[in-house]
């Protein structure tokens, strides 16, 4: 029994480290993001300051997480690329949603702006300022509507 106990002990350490060593965040300079993302930031965030910046690396993948002093946040990908915009209390500006969305939103909810856009594997997951959330497929047809 105590071996079993001792050999318990040392999985669980082996899987704590695993985990911690699997979630590394660390504050990083504007300056440290991947090129595209930095001029993604001076072409649609450039009045804004931001508040911090970091890097999560988890295994073999790494992302990417601006967050401005305003309370809006981007996050990307690995290779620069956005993955999601966050206006928590502005619009998210029209040059990063789709036309075609942006269409969808004029005129079937008229005077909403869009709040929250993030691309998905499958289309794009979009917030409106009313609650509503709305999911669009690659074609940017309508395929979900969540309140």
């Amino acid at each position: 029994m105590k071996k079993f106990t001792i050999l318990l002990a040392a999985l669980l350490a082996v899987c704590t480290t695993g985990v911690a060593l699997a979630d590394n965040d660390r504050m990083i300079s504007v300056g440290e993001l991947p090129a595209s993302s930095q001029q993604f930031i001076n072409t649609y965030f450039k009045e804004l300051a931001v508040s911090y910046a970091k890097v999560d690396e988890e295994w073999f993948d790494k992302e990417y997480k601006v967050l401005f002093v305003n309370g809006s946040k981007v996050e990307f990908v690995r290779n620069g690329d956005w993955k999601e915009v966050d206006c928590r209390y502005g619009e998210v500006p029209a040059g990063i949603v789709p036309q075609p969305i942006l269409d969808y939103v004029n005129t079937r909810f008229t005077g909403r702006t869009v709040v929250r856009i993030e691309r998905e594997r499958k289309g794009y997951d979009v917030g409106l300022d009313n609650g509503l959330d709305l999911k669009f497929d690659r074609s940017f047809r309508l395929v979900d509507i969540d309140d």
